[in-house]
């Protein structure tokens, strides 16, 4: 009985060790960072936490990552968007809306 619990759990630690290093079921945190809204020099910056915080211009919030989804919380708005991003840029589309450009600052 024990060499099968033994064997069980391996194949669990296994599981969770394959999935974390493919990425499934895990946010993606290529969202962290500074974030500019393409178009214009001074156009409002994106700041993304590693904790979970979020400062959009002078606005402070949370995030929640689920995949290539993100939800935002401020005290003015709750949103969730798809994000789609591809090296330096990232795009915010909120379903069936407008999409949101950013480039990276580094």
């Amino acid at each position: 009985m024990f060499d099968r619990n033994k064997s069980r759990l391996a194949k669990i630690a296994l599981a969770v060790l394959l999935c974390n290093i493919a990425g499934c079921g895990g946010p993606s945190h290529d969202i962290v960072g500074k974030w500019r809204m393409s178009g214009e020099a001074n156009a409002t910056v994106w700041e993304f936490s590693e904790n979970g915080g979020v400062v959009i211009g002078n606005t402070r919030g949370r995030y929640i990552l689920d995949r290539d989804r993100v939800k935002i919380d401020t005290p003015f708005a709750k949103t969730v968007y798809q994000m789609e991003f591809s090296a330096d840029r990232m795009i915010l589309r909120e379903p069936n809306g407008p999409k949101l450009e950013f480039t990276r600052l580094r």
